[in-house]
């Protein structure tokens, strides 16, 4: 028998964020996986952030999880989405080198002194009286271990489909993970089939992108990370093409040989992330659709065809592909699939990511649901650390909606009973102004050093920044700028103008004028050369006061509601003066406060003006 304090199954993006964070904290920790050779392996699309998942890795960041230092350290291309935009929906983007950010991960678990890699498959959970004991794989090896966090992805009986044709896969040259699935069952959890799918991999060589649409990198940088001397890296292009006519000829006549249409495939597939064929029957009045070439690694030819998801069968892909403007004669490398699996809903969980049937069992990624490397790495850190708090005796942590996306994540997933994978969306925060991806370290970086995943260096350095910011609010609340004809001048290349002289900070609250036209008409604005990071804070925090200020006045209205808690042991059946539809679905998600009651569909307000009633007697 082998001994640890804590067992990740799964060694993706939440399985390496699970793992390095118990390892961190003190844990001695295995991180178990079907191949050693694809740790952090991008099976979709090679890139991190974008909207809303920009916010996530931030966040994992601030709180001291590394998915921000690796994306960081191996980027193509940087890119700030939505920059024209509010700063509540600015997200950045990078193009990963797919082997670069694998080999990156893979050295910071191989130094990590209290971690341990092997490579096996986790057939059987063990638990006793409803307590987690440990795992036993494939060998007939037992493991034990007071806690264990599953972050299986797309593995657990995962069934790979390209046309009619199916075998059992978790990605494309990997295998199934049988076993797991029954056991979990055999412990009284919930198993239900979701389905997701990647595009085909074709030869750069065999592409003319002369026909395409090139675009380009970022000029300004901006990085993920928090830490300083961060890496300027050569960045590459992607190129824009699109569907055509002759596309949606092609996959309308094949559709009857796609799996999700023939009904080979059951599960649910991503709303938000569609196939190919399911733009083109959902979206029939759209006569093309944006397809983009993003490079791999820049030391392979294998490019990303990103739009371009299929399960249709590989004859029927080369022709499509094919009939890509800059695609006509592109060599395939690797076909699109389609893969089924099996996954844990989420409302099984409490907001610490704990089961609540099997005490010490976390669960993490693809497996509650959701899809996107971003949303899995966040979930893996937060099981990371309450596995540590589970084992330490200590009080489990739980990030409220309002004051991350993670807690926005993670709440929507407890609460609702998701049956599609799940992708974060601005949208998904109503408090999305407050919850930024500049200020996240403002919001959890204390947390993080409470924790004792952010050091005392790195701490410091954050008060610095806070200071710094602080300083040059109260400068711009006192300094003031002349109306002179030179000031107006330059004002007027930008339809505004000044009739007195007025304060910074009330100049900069016009939408017309943002902190580099202070330095054109304050000179010593421009020579105090304050950073970028510390500026623009500023800015945001002067120019958008009002709407904070309204945000944060909401955040304390649902905070008297946060505060009411439900007992864990409430018998909702026996509460007569609510209606059925709501102990029913009380009694299945069992919230833990009469805020998180209020958010779960088909609730009616009523009932949670009645249950107030009842929980305060």
């Amino acid at each position: 028998m082998f001994k640890y304090d804590v067992i990740v199954i799964g060694a993706g993006h939440a399985g390496c964020e699970a793992a390095l964070s118990t390892a961190k904290l003190g844990l001695k920790t295995l991180l178990m996986t079907l191949n050693i050779e694809n740790t952090a392996l991008m099976p979709c699309n090679p890139a991190i952030g974008g909207p809303a998942k920009s916010c996530l890795v931030r966040e994992i960041d601030a709180l001291g999880g590394v998915m921000g230092l690796a994306a960081d350290a191996t980027y193509m291309q940087m890119k700030m989405l939505n920059s024209s935009r509010g700063p509540a929906v600015r997200a950045l983007r990078a193009q990963s080198d797919k082997r670069e950010y694998m080999h990156f991960m893979r050295n910071l678990i191989e130094s990590e002194e209290n971690l341990s890699i092997k490579q096996t498959m986790a057939t059987e959970l063990i638990a006793e009286n409803g307590i987690v004991k440990g795992i036993i794989d494939e060998y007939g090896l037992v493991y034990e271990a007071g806690s264990v966090i599953l972050t299986t992805g797309t593995s657990l009986c995962g069934r790979i489909f390209v046309g009619l044709q199916s075998s059992p896969a978790g990605r494309l040259g990997e295998r199934s993970a049988e076993g797991l699935s029954d056991s979990l069952r055999k412990n009284g959890l919930e198993i239900k089939k979701l389905k997701t799918g990647t595009p085909a991999r074709v030869d750069a060589r065999t592409i003319d992108y002369s026909s395409m649409f090139i675009q380009p990198p970022d000029e300004e940088l901006n990085f993920f990370s928090f830490h300083p001397d961060r890496p300027v890296r050569k960045q590459f292009p992607c190129y824009l093409t699109r569907t055509t006519e002759e596309t949606h000829r092609i996959i309308k006549s094949n559709l009857d040989k796609s799996p999700m249409y023939s009904g080979l495939i059951h599960g649910v597939g991503p709303r938000y992330c569609p196939s190919i064929e399911d733009k083109v029957v959902r979206f029939a009045h759209n006569p093309s659709h944006h397809i983009f070439i993003e490079p791999e690694g820049k030391d392979t030819y294998e490019v990303y065809v990103q739009g371009f998801s299929t399960s249709l069968p590989a004859d029927v892909q080369i022709k499509m592909l094919r009939s890509l403007p800059g695609l006509e004669n592109v060599h395939v490398i690797k076909p699109a699939y389609a893969v089924e699996y099996d996954y844990v809903p989420a409302v099984q969980l409490s907001h610490s990511l704990m089961t609540k049937k099997i005490k010490g069992l976390f669960c993490a990624g693809q497996i509650n649901g959701t899809s996107g490397y971003e949303e899995a790495a966040a979930q893996g850190l937060v099981a990371g650390i309450n596995a540590f708090n589970f084992l330490n005796n200590k009080e489990l942590m739980t990030f409220p909606r309002s004051n991350s996306y993670i807690g926005t994540l993670i709440d929507d997933l407890v609460t609702k009973d998701i049956n599609e994978p799940y992708r974060m969306l601005t949208s998904r925060s109503e408090y999305r102004l407050i919850l930024r991806q500049d200020n996240a370290d403002e919001r959890l970086t204390p947390i993080g050093h409470r924790i004792g995943l952010i050091s005392d260096e790195q701490h410091n350095r954050f008060l610095q920044k806070q200071e710094n910011i602080n300083l040059e609010i109260k400068r711009l609340q006192n300094e003031k700028v002349s109306a002179t004809p030179q000031v107006n001048e330059i004002l007027a290349k930008y339809n505004d103008g000044i009739e007195r002289g007025m304060k910074l900070a009330d100049l900069l609250k016009r939408p017309t004028i943002d902190y580099k036209i202070l330095k054109e008409i304050h000179p010593e604005t421009k020579e105090l050369n304050i950073p970028r990071e510390v500026y623009e804070e500023a800015e945001i925090k002067i120019k958008y006061e009002g709407y904070i200020n309204r945000q944060n006045r909401q955040i304390e209205v649902l905070d008297k509601l946060e505060k009411i808690k439900i007992p864990a042991d409430i018998d909702y059946s026996k509460l007569h003066h609510i209606s059925g539809e709501t102990r029913e679905k009380l009694a299945k998600i069992r919230p833990a406060t009469l805020a998180q009651a209020s958010r779960i569909g088909g609730v009616k307000p009523a009932d949670i003006s009645v249950l107030m009633v009842l929980l305060s007697r």
